[in-house]
């Protein structure tokens, strides 16, 4: 019989271990940080059996995921003595996605799950914090909307985008809690207008919709994509993690960002990591706001930049291979949401081997094995030719040079690449929507975003250039043309890309690789060793 009860994680009476194909990759891993003694929220998971059955409206699979939720929510509500839509001290969950292998930013999360008129004048008063309920609220109500009921993205962007003008300020993180009330009211007439559909009130219709709906995610066409990238095709469906909110939307000593423990796009030793201040998780991987790194998180918040980069190392040597965390922190208090085995590129790949190895972290054996899933070619240290003055910077997402053909979408990346023409996918943010582009372009530029998003990951993991948060890139509104430093950028003209250095280039420019000598070198050792 197929396992339908929902699993438990940092809550009284959890259970004893997790598996990824039972609980999802984000689950388990959830329980191993909670077992080695990290600060980790407390959560339960519907499992990947309840997935398929599920999407294919099974009776005995939807009702499972009614009694599971309702016995989950209960185990929540004692393990942080607040009650699930609660006018006086309100538990608010997140509802997030985690197949057995990641699939990062292909499936669906909803956040601040729980909100409603009451539970939102609760939430005031339990924290003194307007701003944060009614950003949470606005959050939510977008969420919701796009996620389960289908309202496009766009309806809300203007909104927010209008709101913004009229405040004079530069992003959302900078709008007050009037401001926010007010948006959030735009953004439920927005909601409704667009879907004809109001936002339940009641907190468990909402929890419903939304795991139902983060179930079907599985069956979008960016998530059947990248399965299909990655060969991912076996995996039987996602689990559904509910999880207590803790909100780095709550001020000045908050925030959220990812954090890997080794350099992803090099494999250089140390912290590599993305932050931005009074921001939700959704702010950064998402790649839509700059973020800091590890070093203004250090100078602000020393101790949390501390426990953070101690925690990444324990994970590291908890899992024998390099980590990509993510964190939130509320009113100074760390909390770690997630890790997993760090997608990176493949020349990072093999420096990491290289450096386990002297470090005794791998014997010679296991970091061979490991060694055969490199793809080599790839691995290849790219420069260009010739020397040439850049005409704008960008940040280093993933190292290498590229030349190809300016596209400004996706459909437009595969007819110049079905000609065989190296083509660089030049976007205002990068967005998880875009993985066909990324499969097929050399390299990828965007204006926003950060080296974490969720997209850098993907392009990372295949080995694509990539340069994002370009400030001298300005994209036209019809998204057709642009301009670079004042330069005139259209589709089909050549551009060159160095992640090594940031600069960004016009023209065609002659590109010479090279396998790295000293990590080649270890290869043949190991070989060697291995025969006798």
């Amino acid at each position: 019989m197929k396992h339908f009860a929902p699993l438990f994680i940092a809550t009284p009476g959890a259970h004893a271990e997790l598996t990824p194909e039972i609980a999802g990759n984000k689950a388990a891993e959830l329980w191993r940080m909670s077992h080695i003694g990290l600060n980790v929220p407390p959560a339960f998971v519907l499992p990947t059996t309840l997935c398929a059955a599920v999407n294919q409206g099974d009776a005995k699979a939807l009702e499972a995921v009614e009694h599971a939720l309702r016995e989950g929510i209960a185990r929540l509500e004692a393990a942080v003595q607040r009650r699930f839509g609660d006018a006086r001290a309100p538990l608010l969950v997140s509802v997030r996605s985690g197949a057995a292998q990641s699939m990062p930013g292909m499936l669906e999360t909803i956040l601040d799950v729980g909100l409603n008129p009451a539970s939102l004048r609760g939430l005031i008063g339990l924290t003194g914090n307007p701003r944060l309920a009614w950003d949470s609220y606005r959050r939510f109500t977008q969420m919701f909307a796009e996620v389960v009921q289908g309202a496009p993205a766009s309806v809300f962007e203007a909104r927010l985008a209008e709101m913004i003008r009229g405040e004079t300020v530069a992003d959302e993180a900078e709008l007050d809690g009037e401001a926010l009330e007010r948006l959030t009211r735009h953004f439920q007439e927005a909601a409704f207008a667009a879907t004809g559909q109001a936002i339940p009130a009641d907190p468990m219709e909402q929890l419903s919709a939304a795991a139902r709906a983060v179930f079907q995610s599985w069956e979008s066409a960016r998530a059947k994509e990248y399965r299909r990238l990655n060969h991912l095709e076996g995996l039987a469906g996602t689990a559904v993690t509910v999880q207590a909110m803790v909100f780095g939307n709550a001020g000045s000593k908050s925030g959220a960002g990812v954090a890997f423990s080794r350099n992803p796009a090099t494999g250089e030793k140390g912290l590599y990591a993305d932050f931005l201040f009074n921001a939700q998780g959704e702010d950064v991987v998402a790649g839509r706001r700059m973020p800091g790194g590890a070093g203004l998180l250090a100078e602000r918040l020393p101790a949390v930049a501390r426990e953070l980069a101690e925690g990444a190392a324990r994970l590291e040597a908890e899992f024998r291979d390099v980590q990509d965390v993510e964190f939130t922190v509320e009113q100074g208090r760390l909390f770690f949401l997630q890790t997993r085995s760090a997608k990176r590129t493949p020349r990072a790949a093999l420096r990491v081997l290289v450096d386990f190895v002297n470090e005794g972290v791998l014997d010679p054996a296991t970091a061979l094995k490991r060694a055969e899933g490199i793809d080599l070619e790839k691995a290849r240290l790219t420069r260009f030719a010739d020397t040439s003055p850049p005409l704008a910077t960008a940040i280093s997402a993933a190292p290498g040079v590229a030349s190809g053909r300016v596209a400004f979408d996706t459909a437009r990346a595969q007819a110049l690449a079905a000609n065989g023409t190296p083509v660089i996918l030049v976007r205002h943010d990068t967005s998880t929507e875009d993985v066909a582009g990324f499969a097929i372009a050399a390299g990828i530029l965007t204006a926003m975003g950060g080296r974490t998003a969720h997209a850098a990951v993907v392009a990372r993991q295949l080995g694509k250039v990539c340069l994002v948060g370009c400030r001298e890139l300005h994209i036209a509104e019809d998204g057709r043309t642009a301009t670079l430093a004042g330069e005139k950028l259209g589709e089909g003209d050549w551009l060159s890309l160095d992640g090594s250095s940031g600069a960004v280039t016009l023209g065609k420019r002659e590109i010479i690789a090279e396998l790295p000598e000293a990590e080649m070198a270890a290869l043949e050792s190991w070989r060697r060793t291995a025969k006798k």
